[in-house]
């Protein structure tokens, strides 16, 4: 499916942020340690770099089915059991809390937009907006994924 390719172009894209994370760490250590240089901007760019592969990833990870379960009874079940499982958890608990969360973040992010918003620290990043408008789409990602998930758990139990 077109939705499918396009969360996974988007979460692979994401996953390039984890070099950059790992570079800029690196340096923000090796500025530390070795020259005593601390930046506000590069601490809150690291942050804001780890939030978006974690936010936007985590519809990627949904997708291949590699997220966090407790397995304590999941491995036993049979296929069928394990889609109706999936099933259930998707129309009960992901699709909600997905999309509260996705319409509950446009009033914070358009709040955020309206004042212009940066950080509070000097020296720290302008436009934290920016990273602000990430909730919204990530959940948004996460719902659709969802929504083709559940699609897939209801074509597995009719196919048999």
């Amino acid at each position: 499916m077109l939705l499918e390719k396009i969360i996974k172009k988007i979460g692979d894209t994401c996953s390039w942020l984890s070099f950059i994370l790992v570079i800029l760490i690196s340096l923000d250590v090796f500025l530390r340690y070795i020259f005593n240089f601390s930046s506000a901007s590069l601490y809150e760019l690291e942050w804001h770099i780890f939030a978006v592969i974690f936010m936007i990833g985590s519809s990627l990870t949904l997708q291949k089915d590699e997220h966090v379960r407790v397995d304590v009874f999941y491995n036993k079940f049979s296929d069928k059991g394990k889609n109706i499982i999936n099933l259930i958890g998707n129309i009960i608990f992901l699709l909600p809390f997905s999309l509260v969360i996705f319409y509950t973040s446009i009033p914070f992010v358009e709040d955020s937009f309206r004042v212009l918003e940066s950080s509070p620290d000097p020296g720290g990043l302008p436009f934290r907006f920016f990273i602000k408008s990430i909730i919204p789409i990530s959940f948004l990602l996460l719902a659709l994924q969802g929504i083709l998930n559940v699609y897939k758990n209801l074509k597995n139990l009719s196919d048999g």
